[in-house]
């Protein structure tokens, strides 16, 4: 056989093109079935840890830094996972070479497609819904959607953080069917889209049922959440996991972990055993260990100091724990059909205010982006999006416009146009923004 050879020609061809990129790795999709991931006909469950380097506070792209990702790849294989999540993208940077070498090691990218500048804002979610902010977090869509080993992307993460901002579930819910409809609009692989909420037990369940109810051009392809009342020592029911079980159990979407491994006491990571024995996995789909490298919140496995890395105790415990964890045998008890949630009612822990068949309209300024695609993303220098839009509330139905199936003709649950609507205008959801960022501002009597 003749070596292969670059000549000065094609190394001049390929240092010209603008859309060269990397040679794609050779890895399985995954995709959903029922209330489970699969790849190909094997059951997928997610065995994964939180990755951001430099903390919350510091958002940066570990994936845009090849050299930072192929030393961490190395440890990521040593633990035995298969999957990190990344909460902060930066959608102007290539990420052909990590996320080459991610696939290499077998491993998939569970994204949050928001960044600190380009999200929803829970004290003023109408503003924060527009054009500007939907032509990021398309951009970012579009960006990794040729990658086989992009997972899933978040629509949002913890934007409810308490009773209180439930009132901003309708403009999660929108954001769903809007990237939903892009993915399908353009063509692009049919990547699950759903949301990570926040370790708030009082509403946890009503945001599930209301990601997974009525249309189902706005339903959530998965739900996660973070939980941290397994600390050890514990067990499956002292933890109250099999309660969790219990109420999950006729949910019709994957659900899964999308942070744990609580740190109030020495982390043995005892809850692995658990996640994936046949007492869960009927129901869930694993999950994702909080979180990889040491910050101030003291959940690191190991330790980054410049380009030295250090083995923590709870990296060893957490290798431990997976090595003596294998994935039940056969499909692992999964539900391959199941229908749609019941919308929860408003209550004391459920401020929705729009009714559960209206969702707000897709600005009707950003139909362009469907047919012409989102371009190149505003990176994470961009002026942001937060206050790029008018606090007029316009509503629509649910599935309105939505576009529900990929090609060169997409089509649309009640025609092409009829999301870009003006809708029914309704200034409740403001009122309710406005409570809410006084009452962040001073103090929790303004709420009644």
């Amino acid at each position: 056989m003749k070596p292969f050879v670059i000549t000065a020609a094609l190394a001049a061809s390929v240092a010209a093109s603008p859309t060269a990129t990397v040679q794609k790795r050779a890895i399985t999709p995954v995709t959903v079935k029922g209330n489970a991931f699969f790849a190909g006909n094997q059951r997928f469950y997610i065995r994964g840890v939180d990755y951001q380097p430099g903390g919350s506070s510091d958002a940066k792209d570990p994936i845009a830094d090849a050299a930072g990702c192929k030393r961490d790849i190395a440890k990521f294989k040593e633990l035995g996972i298969n999957t990190v999540r990344v909460y902060t993208i930066d959608n102007a940077a290539n990420h052909d070479e990590c996320m080459n070498a991610l696939a290499d090691a077998g491993i998939y990218l569970a994204l949050d497609i928001n960044t600190p500048k380009y999200s929803l804002n829970r004290a003023d979610p109408q503003v924060s819904y527009n054009k500007v902010y939907l032509q990021s977090i398309f951009a970012t869509v579009e960006l990794f959607a040729k990658y086989d080993n992009t997972l899933l992307y978040f629509s949002a993460n913890e934007v409810i953080n308490d009773d209180a901002t439930t009132y901003t579930a309708p403009y999660v819910k929108a954001v769903t069917r809007d990237i939903k409809s892009y993915i399908n609009a353009r063509g692009l692989r049919k990547i699950p889209v759903g949301y990570s909420a926040a370790d708030v037990e009082s509403n946890r369940y009503e945001m599930a049922a209301y990601m997974n109810c009525g249309a189902d051009a706005s339903r959530s392809d998965f739900f996660a959440f973070n939980d941290y009342s397994w600390c050890d020592p514990s067990s499956y029911t002292i933890s109250g996991w099999d309660q969790k079980v219990a109420k999950f159990k006729d949910y019709s979407i994957p659900i899964f972990l999308s942070e744990y491994g609580c740190n109030t006491n020495v982390r043995a990571f005892e809850e692995v055993a658990s996640l994936y024995s046949t007492n869960m996995t009927g129901v869930y789909s694993g999950g994702l260990v909080y979180e990889y490298s040491q910050e101030e919140s003291n959940y690191g496995l190991v330790k980054l100091d410049g380009n030295t890395l250090t083995d923590r105790d709870d990296f060893k415990a957490l290798k431990t724990a997976f090595g003596n964890t294998k994935n039940p045998g056969g499909d692992g008890g999964y539900k391959s059909s199941g229908s749609a949630s019941a919308c929860p009612s408003k209550s004391k822990t459920w401020n929705v205010t729009m009714s559960a068949d209206q969702l707000p309209a897709f600005p009707k300024d950003a139909a362009d982006l469907m047919k012409n695609g989102a371009g190149k993303g505003p990176g994470l220098s961009g002026d942001g999006s937060q206050t790029a839009g008018s606090q007029e509330v316009t509503l629509a139905g649910a599935g309105d416009g939505a576009v529900t199936s990929g090609g060169a003709n997409p089509k649309s649950s009640n025609g092409a146009a009829a999301s870009f609507r003006s809708g029914e205008f309704s200034v409740a959801p403001y009122i309710c923004g406005a409570v809410v960022l006084l009452s962040s501002l001073f103090g929790g009597s303004l709420l009644l």
